[in-house]
């Protein structure tokens, strides 16, 4: 594994900071945030125009055709300033489960249109029962008429309400284990029986959704990859964009850590500045060995996912466990080095503060997460 950045990489990023400063400033970010699409046509295209939707796609289907690393560097830039929008569950969910398990035609089709973009895809996979294993894919499939009718209900579906399809998980036969019998589908947004609401959160930057289905009828084109064996392509998508997760998040965290150090080197307490003292300079000490540590273990995995090396999904996994809780606490210990100040709306803290709390539980809590590391340890031997 090399440990630095090639040349490309390193302009991939001055680049992306650059332009994110000048397109996605605060300013903007809050303005998203009361916005119900999350983000406007505008910038969508503008991120198109860079090459950034289709950065991981192949170039015979629009896209650039990077690696996971440099997504991975593109993912800490956009994590810094909290970009809004369905840029992750277009590029990295929907998407990805097309690159991953989709027909020549479907790729052709829907990646060429969402580097482009012109179409956004998002993925449909959690339920009401709260798994993120193959276990919770209860949602039915059903086949009628040369086609299939799928009934249930997907909740926290990441920006359903401004996709143009849906990858849907849904269970077409009962297997001897969870994972066979899970199938993929390509529902439109406009099927008949299709539902969506908006849902609340704590974290308006991003968007998400209740999802019902109400015995939406699709065609058997709609099939994404063989029928009940969806769940391996599956459960590769959602380790890569668990990764690319956990470098949004150790951009995120490094940012707080540089907001956090400047302002103890202005705020001044008792006659000097608060970052002279002895407490303030270990919390924040803590506060890199925590970033650093994330950054480590997340290049880690995004390097194992492009080598394609057998401990990739055990890398993920891990990841996401370390980096979720070393996001939240360099998010509380900046809001507490703030002081006062931190805990107002005015100030930019709360963005990164709501953003971890919310990432952490995508794909898995921590615990979850950790668990999943030990099971997946153990059948890598």
């Amino acid at each position: 594994m090399d440990f630095g950045f090639n040349q490309e990489q390193e302009m991939l990023r001055a680049t992306a900071r650059k332009f994110l400063e000048n397109e996605c400033p605060s300013t903007f970010v809050r303005k998203m945030m009361d916005d119900p699409a999350g983000v406007t046509p505008d910038f969508w295209q503008k991120l198109a125009e860079q090459g950034w939707l289709g950065l991981i796609y192949p170039e015979a289907f629009g896209g650039v055709g990077l690696g996971f690393v440099d997504l991975s560097v593109l993912m800490e830039e956009m994590g810094r300033v909290v970009v809004p929008g369905p840029y992750f569950s277009t590029v990295l969910l929907g998407g990805l489960a097309i690159q991953e398990a989709g027909s020549e035609s479907q790729k052709k089709e829907w990646l060429t249109k969402i580097s482009g973009g012109s179409a956004k895809v998002t993925l449909a996979l959690t339920e009401p029962n709260a798994r993120w294993d193959a276990a919770g894919v209860t949602l039915r499939a059903r086949e009628a008429r040369g086609g299939f009718t799928l009934s249930g209900t997907k909740l926290f579906v990441h920006d359903a309400h401004t996709a143009d399809a849906l990858v849907v998980a849904a269970r077409t036969a009962n297997g001897a284990s969870p994972e066979d019998g899970v199938s993929l589908f390509l529902v439109p947004k406009d099927a008949r029986g299709l539902e969506v609401k908006l849902l609340p959160t704590m974290d308006q930057t991003r968007k998400l959704c209740e999802v019902t289905l109400k015995d939406v009828g699709v065609g058997s084109d709609a099939l994404v990859g063989e029928k009940g064996k969806g769940w391996q392509p599956l459960a590769r998508v959602v380790d890569r964009a668990t990764v690319a997760l956990c470098a949004e998040m150790c951009g995120g965290a490094q940012k707080i850590l540089e907001m956090t150090t400047e302002y103890a080197k202005i705020r001044v307490a008792f006659g000097k500045p608060i970052g002279s003292y002895q407490g303030v300079k270990h919390r924040a000490a803590d506060m890199l060995v925590d970033v650093e540590n994330a950054k480590s273990i997340t290049y880690y995995a995004a390097w194992a996912v492009d080598e394609q090396v057998a401990e990739a999904p055990l890398a993920a996994s891990m990841a996401k466990a370390y980096v979720s809780d070393a996001y939240r606490k360099v998010a509380a210990a900046g809001i507490q080095l703030h002081g006062g100040i931190g805990f107002t709306w005015e100030h930019d803290l709360h963005l990164y503060f709501k953003r971890a709390w919310t990432t952490a539980l995508t794909h898995g809590d921590s615990s979850t997460l950790r668990r999943q590391a030990f099971e997946r340890a153990h059948e890598h031997g």
